[in-house]
């Protein structure tokens, strides 16, 4: 055994540590302002598009009795479940008719774009004005979904006066009526940007954000977007870079989400409509270039939608029905949580495959986040991010109906504990 007689002479000393600390405060402060990581806020599993001039406050739950009658028509939930190959088809059936009867729409988006198509100023002037009282008189009544908002015509050359007249028109009748009743502007309310080219697009729909908030009274930063990414050249800009990735860090963080775009984005490919789909290697590859630059921004990832409806015999009901459960568990298992749905026969499978892709994880996320909150062995070491995960995968599981408040307590975190756990870093102050 060796005696050490003298301790270790270091190498580095004060102004060595002070060097590299000014060397990286510019990184420091980017990491801090640029990532912030999640919020941990409700995200909705679904977006559903109509055109604008169809709603009505009763919409929702409309599309959820639609739903429901679609599916009962096939011998019901369960056995659509069992048939989709899904676990506890008893248990997932009562889960979603409950949902389909509550909330069978968590966000929901009037559409000025593609589903509303072009149509004379006057007519969408006062299609856009009456969208608004709309939907302030959705949120007075209550049946609001948590999540609604517009989605106007784009800011390419063609479009771009009609869009912007159509969201100064919608949002000054939605203040006016709100008021009325007097309610504040709802914190789920989303604005959709289509068809987004370049980050100069979203600079200036940053600049449009701020001139609504001023000329009506709205707290800076009140109003964000969502961008959809329907061109290439939003993937692989110009200059070879990935334009997704800087027009983010471009916006002033009123960027809440990135959506793709898949028939838009695919026949801007070229590739066949018999072809276009999300699961296109195509498709793939524009959605991990998504993931990657939203990355612990905070920005919300949602998938696109598929147009195989189950309507018609049986056979294409069922056809229909299982594309769209392995097209929703697919994207699931990719990180993608949120995707488009544009029919209500498409609400059972929406949930069906969203509520077994959160309980077949459940019980074992719960285990190992029970373990490592409590510090004990288990049979898998996890660290802190992965601890991260495995609360908000439960957040999130929670939030959507896929697990019961009995099964939530039964977990063995807390909620005070689950929310610290699935915190992200605090954003540093410099």
């Amino acid at each position: 055994m060796t005696s050490r007689a003298h301790a270790p002479r270091l190498g580095l000393g004060s102004s060595d540590y002070e060097h590299v600390a000014q060397s990286l405060r510019p990184t420091d402060k980017l990491l801090a302002r640029a990532y912030p990581g999640d919020d941990g806020s409700r995200q909705p599993v679904q977006t559903v598009y109509v055109p604008a001039n169809t709603f009505t406050p009763s919409l929702p739950l409309e599309w959820g009795r639609r739903a429901l009658a679609a599916v009962q028509g096939q011998e019901g939930l369960e056995r659509l479940a069992s048939r989709l190959g899904l676990g506890e088809p008893d248990v997932l059936a009562g889960l979603v008719a409950r949902k389909l009867s509550t909330e069978p729409v968590e966000d929901l988006r009037l559409d000025f774009e593609d589903g509303y198509g072009t149509r004379p100023d006057d007519e969408e002037d006062a299609d856009a004005a009456a969208a608004g009282f709309a939907v302030a008189a959705a949120a007075s009544a209550g049946s609001a979904p948590a999540f609604m908002g517009i989605r106007f015509k784009s800011l390419e050359a063609g479009t771009r006066e009609r869009g912007l007249r159509t969201l100064d028109l919608f949002l000054s009748a939605l203040l006016a009526e709100l008021k009325v009743h007097g309610l504040e502007l709802p914190e789920g309310l989303t604005l959709t940007l289509p068809k987004v080219s370049t980050a100069a697009q979203v600079e200036a729909m940053t600049y449009v954000c701020g001139r609504l908030e001023e000329v009506h009274g709205l707290p800076a930063g009140q109003l964000r977007f969502e961008v959809q990414v329907e061109t290439p050249q939003v993937i692989l800009g110009a200059d070879g870079t990935a334009a997704v990735a800087r027009l983010l860090h471009a916006a002033s963080g009123r960027v809440s989400g990135l959506h793709y775009g898949t028939y838009d984005y695919s026949a801007a490919l070229g590739i066949a409509p018999e072809h276009q789909s999300l699961e296109h290697p195509a498709a793939d590859y524009a959605k991990t270039v998504m993931q990657a630059a939203a990355a612990g921004t905070g920005v919300r990832l949602s998938d696109g939608s598929t147009n195989i409806l189950p309507l018609g015999d049986a056979e294409n009901m069922h056809h229909a029905w299982a594309l769209h459960a392995r097209l929703v568990a697919r994207s699931l298992a990719a990180g993608f949580y949120q995707g488009w749905d544009l029919h209500p026969h498409q609400l059972p499978t929406r949930f069906l495959a969203t509520y077994a892709f959160y309980r077949s994880g459940f019980s074992a996320a719960a285990s190992r986040l029970a373990n490592y909150a409590a510090g004990r062995e288990g049979t898998v070491l996890d660290e802190p991010a992965t601890a991260r995960a495995l609360a908000r995968f439960i957040q999130r599981a929670a939030a959507c109906g896929a697990v019961t408040e009995a099964e939530l307590s039964a977990a063995g975190v807390p909620p005070e504990e689950l929310n610290r756990l699935a915190r992200t870093r605090e954003p540093e102050h410099m």
